[in-house]
């Protein structure tokens, strides 16, 4: 990847920008999976009992990453033939305008069976607009950077997911404790859905201010006729490192939605906890992954991507079993070591991710393969993860389940990266 270095103050811009960016974009896909855990199933599934009404609440989180590759294909083609900054700047916008609207939705009491259709359509659209975001911002960001900063620069992308779940508790947490539970479950939920019209700032900000990589402008100027069609050339000369790159994000996904989704509405509803205090633990969980991440991908421009990744895979793998024991004590202080600790551990393999992946593609085919892995990764594991925690628990009754649910997807991790080159030393 050979990069052409901005000037410094132009460097910061992108960096502030491409951090706030994700971090509302990451916000408004994550406030999704604690509605999903807390107030859908009775808004949305009112007629279905509990255990039932949690699936069919989760599934419906389960379709924004089903969309996440559609989004993906279509704006890694967008990205790579037109620029990384128009790909980046829809995809924010449609994020921005289906999270606003599942704000406004009605809900079954007021229009029946089209409540959830309509839930699940906006959420659809939430996917599409984050599978195609993510490419967008990370490009951006590494492909301007100098070529041994990559790694520090991909990571104002990263930061953004445990930014948006920061910012995601924070709405939950004030609207819970500042209404009543009849305030909340009547109206307090749209507020922070309603907040994502903040992003729409970020936006014109990126639109005016942001231009496009200096490896793309380079790349429009000498355009061949192979990147006509990125998308096509993408999955017939890339297959092997798109199925891995997808491998790489298997166990840092799967731990990371336990954590802030299935593990919600299991310390709730199991283990009895409120809810104020689980999402508290979430919220300073998040906090400690943000400087990790970004020593993380600090750290992989010295050292490699791959060690950083083969560390957070082992320990992802060693930490599985001890993290639902400690869960299953009930008690808040362990909850938050076995979270923090599993952050940690993902923290280190999601740093250097947004660099590694795009290290793993040609420039001309680099959106649209690194978004394919990414959000290929995302419809295997992500989004179904809290629908097969909750059914795991629901077949087994035992926690341990899930233990060896996320051992599985560590071995995945670390077989992947094993499987692929270091890259960091490639111009």
């Amino acid at each position: 990847m050979v990069s052409v270095a901005p000037e410094k103050k132009t460097l910061r811009r992108l960096m502030a920008a491409g951090l706030a960016g994700s971090s509302i974009e990451w916000y408004d896909f994550f406030i999704y999976a604690t509605a999903a855990a807390l107030v859908f199933p009775k808004l949305f599934f009112p007629e279905a009992t509990p255990i039932v009404g949690l699936l069919l609440s989760f599934s419906t989180f389960w379709a924004g990453f089903i969309a996440r590759p559609i989004g993906g294909l279509v704006f890694g083609h967008v990205g790579d033939k037109f620029g990384r900054k128009p790909a980046l700047v829809i995809c924010l916008a449609l994020m921005a305008a289906a999270t606003f609207l599942i704000g406004l939705l009605p809900t079954s009491s007021s229009i029946g069976v089209g409540a959830p259709i309509l839930l699940v359509l906006l959420r659809f659209l939430q996917g599409i607009a984050v599978g195609g975001q993510w490419g967008g911002v990370v490009l951006l960001l590494t492909e301007s950077a100098q070529d041994n900063r990559r790694g520090f620069a991909g990571t104002f992308g990263q930061a953004g997911v445990p930014i948006g779940v920061f910012l995601g508790n924070v709405a939950f947490i004030l609207a819970t404790t500042t209404l009543s539970k009849e305030a909340f479950a009547d109206w307090g939920w749209r507020v922070p859905f309603l907040a994502s019209a903040l992003l729409f700032p970020v936006v014109l900000f990126i639109q005016l201010k942001v231009e496009d990589s200096p490896v793309f402008r380079e790349l429009k100027e000498n355009r061949t006729p192979a990147a006509q069609a990125p998308l096509k050339e993408a999955l017939r000369t890339h297959r092997k490192p798109i199925l891995l790159g997808a491998g790489l994000m298997f166990a840092s996904n799967a731990i990371f939605y336990v954590s802030i989704a299935g593990v919600l509405s299991y310390a709730t509803t199991t283990l009895g906890l409120s809810r104020e205090s689980v999402l508290i633990v979430s919220l300073l969980s998040s906090v400690v992954s943000i400087p990790v991440i970004l020593w993380a991908g600090h750290a992989s421009d010295r050292m490699g991507r791959r060690p950083l990744i083969i560390a957070g895979a082992i320990g992802l793998v060693l930490w599985a079993f001890p993290y639902f024991l400690l869960v299953d004590t009930g008690s808040l202080v362990l909850l938050f070591v076995a979270a923090t600790v599993g952050g940690i551990a993902s923290s280190l393999v999601y740093g250097p991710i947004a660099a590694y992946l795009g290290e793993l593609f040609e420039p001309h085919v680099r959106y649209s393969g690194a978004s394919l892995a990414y959000q290929l990764a995302s419809i295997l594991v992500s989004g179904g993860t809290p629908f097969i925690m909750t059914a795991l628990l629901g077949a087994t009754g035992s926690s341990m389940s899930v233990s060896a649910f996320l051992c599985l997807m560590g071995l995945a991790t670390l077989f992947s990266a094993l499987k692929l080159p270091e890259t960091h030393r490639a111009s």
